[in-house]
């Protein structure tokens, strides 16, 4: 993460095919613990998300290029953890694949989540473990991954 970037940013480098990792991303419910309503596999589609009374949001794809880029922005949300519950609201979930040296690299951003969020260290540490962990052995293994970690 840079200084004129504030917005949590992670990467992780495969071995897979940029049309694996696209098919991962888009496999929501084999990488995102949860309760997970819709398909996000085509553009404009819709799909909720939530975890117990803690976190319940809905997303749209507003971009998607397979084997390249994935954007979903969030039409509402709720954080039961936060004082302002609907932080995530307006924000945006980018998945970025790029070919690089023979291997595959993700650059998930998640614009809009900043250190001023009062859930920043909170949703940032859990987007951290979901795509450093959960979606990077989804992506390796095919083996659901979502039950690896809460949150």
């Amino acid at each position: 993460m840079t200084n004129n970037n504030p917005d949590f940013t992670t990467s992780i480098l495969v071995e897979q095919t940029p049309k694996e990792v696209f098919d991962a991303i888009n496999n929501v419910s084999g990488w995102w613990s949860g309760e997970i309503e819709g398909n996000p596999d085509k553009l404009g589609a819709e799909f909720t998300y939530q975890y117990g009374d803690i976190h319940q949001s809905t997303q749209k794809v507003t971009e998607f290029v397979p084997a390249k880029k994935i954007v979903w922005h969030v039409i509402d949300a709720y954080l039961s953890f936060v004082e302002k519950k609907d932080e995530w609201k307006g924000t945006d979930i980018i998945f970025e694949i790029n070919e690089k040296n023979g291997k595959t690299e993700l650059v998930f951003t998640h614009r809009g989540l900043v250190p001023p969020f009062a859930c920043y260290g909170t949703c940032s540490n859990a987007w951290e473990t979901l795509v450093q962990k959960n979606l990077r052995n989804f992506i390796i293994t095919a083996k659901d991954q979502a039950d690896a970690f809460v949150g």
